[in-house]
């Protein structure tokens, strides 16, 4: 693997289409897709697929990968099936690699300590503070979030569970999929439907 690899986390009741805007548009431009699960054995989304893992947790290193992905699905509020996935997130950042949260997936991050010093957003801020987590100053109510990181950690996007257009144009700026004249005509074009964005991206 290169550093154009994105890992996408999967697990069972994972909410299939809030990655998808990302996945798809990151794949048409130069990166591959991984996915991982907590094994290799079969998940199943939200939507009823069933998606084979291409590689299992325990092999997944920072260094192999640009960016992680986690997805929201029902596990993250029902106990801590998940809890390993968000401890990968903290393995990635702490070695200066991203990490991309969305739905659920935020809440796993507060309740390992992620969000307790970094900007973020999520579903709403009751949500997350059901967690008992003491990131609450750093919330911010926006579709979605970029954290930077600073010199010492990897960046950190969070989105709500409407926002997966939001989701992806932070990942494609963070990653610098588009120039910043084509990603604002992408997310025009996908979150606005504005006919006029396509010739700036066929541009």
């Amino acid at each position: 693997m290169t550093s154009t690899s994105v890992h996408l986390a999967v697990y069972d009741t994972f909410a299939d289409w809030e990655p998808g805007f990302a996945t798809a548009h990151l794949a048409q431009n130069g990166h591959t897709v991984h996915t991982v699960g907590a094994t290799t054995d079969p998940v199943t989304t939200m939507g009823g697929m069933r998606i084979r893992p291409d590689l299992a947790l325990d092999d997944l290193r920072p260094e192999d990968s640009a960016l992680l992905i986690l997805t929201g699905a029902g596990l993250w509020d029902t106990g801590d099936t998940l809890a390993p996935f968000a401890r990968r997130a903290r393995t990635f950042l702490d070695a200066g690699v991203p990490v991309a949260a969305i739905c659920g997936a935020t809440a796993g991050l507060a309740r390992e300590g992620l969000l307790d010093d970094r900007a973020h957003t999520s579903a709403v801020s009751f949500y997350l503070a059901a967690t008992g987590y003491a990131g609450g100053s750093h919330y911010i109510d926006a579709d979605a979030v970029t954290d930077t990181g600073g010199a010492s950690h990897g960046a950190l996007v969070t989105a709500g569970p409407t926002e997966p257009v939001a989701f992806a144009r932070e990942i494609f700026g963070l990653l610098g999929v588009y120039e910043p004249k084509k990603l604002d005509a992408w997310y025009r074009l996908f979150h606005d439907s504005d006919a006029s964005a396509y010739e700036v991206l066929q541009g």
